[in-house]
């Protein structure tokens, strides 16, 4: 028997499905591409490095070989010893949970997830580990039940080797889905492959799901649960190739970035915007500072924070150094920005009196969010500048790049700007916006939270942002880390 002698996933219906059962695999089937890889691979680099996605890539053909000519499940063995072998269970759960949501969310089938959100008790029946699949089907899906392949631990580390009954293919998976249910009959069983056959025999209706990635996938914003905290360096999926580039790319890259720092770091910031240009780097300024601006005293520049280097590129957009104060300084700040950085205590009143003295001899930048931020929204805005000056002037900041994420949660946060500057062509877009006018001030009697909200409602909307509630802490928390330095 051929799974194409099921009929096809278009043909079921979902309507009236709210007490229905559906069983689904996930590659292939919920998702809309069969190979995994790059899922594996997001982990590997994630928790353990450059090396350990090198390792992984020469064992794929291996996997592959394995996969297709002697056994489906000895292929995924392969796959999944050579991405977990003496990971940390704890790494890898965290990687599960923060890194590759964002990826799967953007593969999901329309087909098979029309017919799976109808459904009122839904299953997903993989190969892949579980410990990689069940934060994202559970948190963001609402998956009531998620049956993967279980992997062998010891002291807190993973041995490479999975548990029995081993991978979850074939009767495996009969197996295991008769060990769940019982006596009951899934209403609905999807799979898109001959192994799936097995557990779709034992639904009261199978049906085909043919991998496609030509079809559209779903829509991020109809999921139950929006992804809005994310970590990870990769902006796209490590397939094959794409890991291979990057592997023979990171060396190169490296070298470049450093070249870029060095850049940043000695020459003086006139010439910066010509170095930028000749190293590659685009700086791309709206809204260009008037005249009074450029040779101003007291103006605080408000700005959304993208990554650490905010402050030099915002320097070079004016032609002259604007000291930054923060809640926390960074290392690499420290050592090689050529911005004074000046460190806030947390006191409040103390705060606002320190600016205060500070503006009265120079201006300022402020990163009112606390923390940096991926993604097309803006963190909650501390009302605390607003307090201290009328003279605001709100900066939209745009960063755009091709392979690395430039900020981290959970990796080495001092490792950011080298991540950034290894992108081959990494642009800042800078928007200059008017300063606040006299009816938007607290000194006009308006609070200073509603100051705040104004000057992060302007910027979002140049920016095409949405303004969000959420706040440091809150990013913090939603990516299970204690961050002692941001």
């Amino acid at each position: 028997m051929a799974i194409t002698t099921f009929p096809m996933i278009e043909k079921c219906t979902s309507i009236d499905r709210e007490n229905d059962i559906v069983v689904t695999d996930l590659d292939g089937t919920l998702l809309r591409g069969r190979n995994s890889f790059a899922y594996f691979a997001l982990v590997a680099f994630d928790v353990d490095g450059v090396l350990r996605l090198l390792f992984l890539l020469l064992a794929s053909p291996i996997a592959g070989i394995l996969y297709y000519f002697i056994s489906e499940s000895a292929g995924i063995q392969v796959i999944v010893f050579a991405t977990f072998v003496g990971m940390k269970v704890f790494d890898i759960e965290s990687a599960a949970r923060n890194v590759l949501p964002k990826f799967y969310s953007e593969d999901l089938h329309p087909e098979s997830w029309r017919v799976f959100s109808s459904c009122g008790k839904t299953c997903v029946l993989t190969a892949t580990p579980r410990i990689m699949v069940e934060p994202f089907l559970k948190d963001y899906l609402g998956t009531d039940i998620v049956l993967g392949t279980e992997i062998e631990t010891y002291k807190g580390r993973a041995t490479g080797f999975v548990r029995p009954p081993g991978v979850l293919v074939g009767k495996n998976k009969v197996d295991t889905l008769t060990s769940t249910f019982g006596d009951t009959q899934p209403d609905i069983g999807l799979g898109d492959r001959d192994t799936d056959i097995p557990f779709m025999t034992l639904c009261k209706e199978g049906y085909f799901v043919p991998s496609n990635l030509k079809v559209n996938a779903v829509s991020t914003k109809v999921l139950p649960k929006p992804i809005v905290f994310h970590d990870g360096r990769f902006i796209k999926k490590l397939t094959p190739l794409v890991s291979l580039l990057i592997i023979l790319w990171i060396p190169l890259g490296f070298l470049l970035a450093c070249v870029r720092l060095s850049v940043m770091s000695f020459l003086p910031i006139p010439l910066q915007y010509y170095a930028f240009l000749a190293t590659g780097i685009r700086l791309i300024i709206n809204g260009i500072p008037p005249l009074h601006i450029k040779k101003s005293k007291g103006l605080l520049f408000v700005c959304c924070h993208k990554t650490i280097l905010d402050n030099i590129f915002l320097s070079v957009a004016l032609d002259r150094p604007v000291p930054v104060v923060t809640y926390s300084t960074s290392r690499f700040l420290n050592i090689f920005s050529p911005i004074k950085t000046i460190t806030l205590t947390r006191d409040r009143a103390f705060d606002a009196s320190m600016i205060k003295k500070l503006l009265k001899q120079r201006d300022l930048t402020i990163f009112p969010e606390g923390t940096t931020s991926r993604g097309q929204f803006l963190l909650r805005f501390s009302s605390l500048f607003a307090e201290i000056t009328n003279e605001i002037v709100p900066v939209a900041m745009e960063t755009k790049m091709s392979m690395f994420h430039g900020t981290t949660t959970r990796g080495w946060k001092w490792m950011d700007p080298f991540f950034f500057l290894m992108n081959p062509r990494p642009t800042y877009e800078i928007t200059f916006l008017n300063k606040l006018s006299y009816e938007f001030t607290c000194k006009s009697g308006k609070s200073s939270h509603e100051v705040a909200n104004y000057v992060q409602k302007v910027i979002a909307e140049t920016l095409s942002y949405e303004c969000t509630t959420f706040t440091r802490k809150d990013k913090y928390m939603a990516l299970d880390t204690i961050v002692k330095n941001p």
